[in-house]
């Protein structure tokens, strides 16, 4: 596999494209080996990264956000740390995981020391590349849930948030964290910019913003735009393209994300 992996960053226009097609790469194993672990019958995909797997999203991602959505007693989260560890080792990479499942959401980071040095990525041969797992072990009640099979560097099949239920999970991400992320008003920017994207799945919507203790009430189809608008209308909008610019595969998408066009979406119906 390492081969194949040596050629994709060659074909990268710049390292940070190549860092990320690394991260890419790296995250279609994990999944692959999750996939012959078994999590995919209790675990659905969700998040940025599901966007990019499953509808080719042009924007990299980080981390690998699940849910887990069946009975718990098929579940095993360290011993899929374990599967993903041998397998990794058994392609000779050199990797590190540090995890957490004292809570209700379960997190590992694993990290691939030197490498980015390996593959002429860093000048710094102690520079690791990280890709986190995050797994909701408690997700609000209410996702629609489908199964896909893929090909993103290799043939996936894996259950998931449906359409309505990935844009539920982004608009509570907006509306509730402290920090809006460039990357979530990237993605809120291309779901809108999707005529045929489903409407969100407020069931879902409502049960998490529940779950996390929201104020103003149970938000409706008629109402959810303008409560979103509400919270976007005076981001910073530097910060916002600072954050997503790095991880966007066609960097002339920043002429068409802006402020103004983001509002005429949400005032869009």
């Amino acid at each position: 596999m390492k081969p194949y992996l040596i050629n994709l960053v060659k074909s990268a226009t710049s390292p940070l494209q190549g860092k990320n097609l690394t991260r890419e790469y790296l995250q279609a194993n994990i999944l692959r080996f999750l996939q012959g672990a078994g999590a995919m019958i209790p675990l659905a995909f969700y998040g940025g990264t599901s966007l990019r797997f499953l509808y080719a999203i042009p924007r990299y991602s980080e981390d690998l956000d699940f849910a887990l959505e069946r009975s718990r007693k098929d579940y095993d989260f360290r011993g899929y740390l374990y599967v993903i560890q041998r397998e990794f080792e058994k392609m000779s990479y050199q990797l590190e995981i540090k995890y957490k499942d004292s809570k209700v959401v379960h997190n590992a980071f694993i990290r691939f020391p030197g490498l980015l040095y390996d593959l002429g990525l860093s000048l710094q041969k102690k520079e690791g590349l990280a890709i986190k797992i995050e797994i909701d072990t408690n997700p609000p009640s209410g996702a629609g849930l489908d199964t896909t099979v893929i090909r993103r560097h290799m043939v996936l099949q894996l259950q998931h948030h449906d359409c309505a239920s990935l844009l539920s999970g982004k608009l509570h991400a907006i509306l509730q964290r402290q920090y809006i992320k460039g990357r979530d008003v990237y993605e809120l920017f291309w779901y809108l910019s999707d005529p045929s994207w489903p409407e969100p799945n407020l069931l879902m919507l409502n049960n998490a913003l529940e779950q996390t203790c929201w104020t103003r009430g149970v938000l409706t189809q008629n109402t959810w735009r303008a409560v979103v608008r509400e919270r976007i209308e005076n981001l910073a909008w530097e910060r916002v393209l600072s954050d997503v610019t790095p991880f966007l595969e066609h960097p002339s998408d920043l002429k068409i994300l802006t402020h103004e066009n983001l509002l005429q979406l949400l005032d869009s119906e």
